[in-house]
């Protein structure tokens, strides 16, 4: 009988593999061309598809600028080059504007807030949040004084760390974080707050799952992934307390709201809410609230304090790039002052290092495709409504076609010949069109006051000898690892004091 029921079960897999390989190779003969996917599994375990940072120049050589690749049984297709990702991004942002839900993002955003599959939803949401922000001053000169407010923090905070070796990534963080806290929940928090470090960790923690290979074997097989034991199960109990935490907080807003003077974000939201209560379209919740504010401290926490530590890892490797940054301050600035945002201006070469920082910084293009939200012709192929779209931003960051040198961390790419800074339509960190980052004027202020207030101070040195490894190796060898180098910095011997 055992044996029976197993052989069922054998010929049941056999049955329902080659279904769905028939139904892959079916569709895969109707959309752009791609490697050939493996049965359920895709291009999954393939090093040479997977991730998309790291293949997608063999995979334009072999089949062109858009190309189909499958993550698991689903189809996704890929966008490369500026050219191609700006038709798609800008001139046809309608078309390529709408959103997958992978059940990795289901999971962790619950069809609330920004995670929302309502359309309608998240354009309210959204539009409510740009005007929240903006009334809280992002943007302009009120939150650049609360940033340079907490790059003081920061600087003391190094200075403590008296030139010894230090990870500097959590100060980072830390200062980073509190700028958007300061917004969302109406405070800052001191450096050492144990509760404070770990929301971070959480979010950092979900963000490296999310982008890598486990969070596509998740997205792939998620009621497998289930069943087993793994990190994915951690990552999900941190998130849910962090959604406790908001919770919390949001409760204590309750008890002290005046709609007359909102603190922060929450008031508002909560204001909001109460007005919203007798509408049947339920788009301001409690639990939209909390998603809301979720994924507005990972956004304001994650990726802005990354690129800024690597920005400052990037100095402390390229002396001679830190050394001009410090001389242009200090014929701008001085020592007298902290720079302010209105110095950008008389600080092209330092705002190019910035900018070319994050040029540099190489992301996941396939954890957060768009998709489809109509049939599409589009560069002669025929895609789909709904079909996933990963548009590769590393590939329009390193452009041959748009970059003097691609591969190497050259500020010059954002001057022109007379020295002066120097927009470039092919750089787009925040990506461009109706996804882009909402945060993108705060992120850019905190980008630049933070770093040339630090390079005001300090001097970076790396603890350790890395003079045989170029940059982009350096870098990736850290991420793949999770563990980068000890930094020294150094009070600059002209008299930088906070002041």
């Amino acid at each position: 009988m055992e044996l029976a029921w197993a052989g069922a079960l054998l010929l049941l897999s056999i049955i329902f593999t080659l279904f769905s390989s028939f139904q892959m190779y079916k569709r895969k003969g109707q959309l752009p061309p791609g490697p050939t996917p493996r049965p359920i599994l895709g291009n999954l375990f393939q090093r040479d598809v997977l991730p998309l940072n790291k293949s997608y120049k063999k995979l334009i050589a072999k089949y062109g600028p858009i190309f189909t690749v499958w993550i698991g049984s689903k189809p996704m297709v890929a966008l490369c080059g500026y050219e191609v990702v700006k038709d798609a991004l800008i001139n046809q942002a309608e078309e390529f504007g709408g959103r997958t839900h992978f059940p990795l993002h289901s999971r962790m955003f619950q069809n609330k807030g920004f995670g929302t599959t309502d359309e309608k939803k998240w354009k309210e949401l959204r539009r409510f949040t740009l005007s929240t922000l903006r009334d809280f001053g992002m943007g302009k000169k009120r939150m650049s004084e609360r940033v340079q407010e907490e790059a003081l923090c920061l600087v003391e905070e190094i200075a403590a760390k008296k030139g010894q070796p230090f990870d500097l990534r959590r100060n980072v963080a830390s200062a980073v974080s509190n700028v958007i806290c300061a917004v969302v929940f109406g405070n800052r928090f001191d450096y050492k707050d144990h509760i404070f470090i770990e929301n971070q960790q959480t979010v950092e923690s979900q963000i490296r799952f999310f982008t890598g290979f486990l969070g596509l074997v998740y997205n792939t097989f998620p009621k497998i992934m289930e069943c087993f034991p793994g990190k994915h199960i951690k990552i999900f109990a941190e998130t849910e307390k962090l959604h406790g935490y908001i919770r919390e907080e949001v409760e204590l807003h309750k008890k002290t709201l005046d709609p007359q003077n909102p603190r922060d974000y929450i008031d508002c939201f909560l204001h909001r809410m109460e007005k919203d209560q007798n509408s049947s379209e339920g788009i301001y919740s409690p639990e939209d609230l909390v998603i809301t504010v979720f994924g507005l401290f990972t956004a304001g926490t994650v990726i802005t304090s990354h690129t800024l530590f690597c920005s400052l890892l990037a100095m402390a490797k390229l002396q001679h790039i830190q050394a001009k940054v410090q001389q242009e301050i200090d014929e701008a600035v001085g020592t007298n002052r902290t720079p302010s945002i209105e110095d950008r201006l008389k600080m092209p070469f330092t705002n190019a290092v910035v900018h070319e920082a994050q040029r540099y910084r190489i992301g996941s293009a396939e954890s957060f495709p768009r998709a489809t939200t109509c049939d599409v012709k589009f560069h002669g192929y025929n895609i789909p409504k709904y079909m996933a779209v990963a548009p590769v931003l590393s590939s329009v960051h390193y452009d041959p076609l748009h970059w003097e040198t691609p591969e190497k961390f050259n500020p010059h790419h954002f001057l022109d010949e007379k020295g002066q800074f120097r927009k470039k339509d092919a750089f787009m960190p925040f990506s461009a069109g109706k996804r882009a980052c909402p945060g993108e004027a705060l992120a850019r202020m905190e980008l630049f006051l933070f770093f040339s207030t630090l390079l005001q101070k300090f001097t970076f040195y790396l603890d350790g000898d890395t003079k045989d490894t170029d940059l982009k190796s350096f870098f990736m060898v850290f991420k793949n690892n999770n563990q980068y180098p000890l930094i020294r910095a150094v009070k600059r011997s002209v008299d930088t004091c906070v002041q």
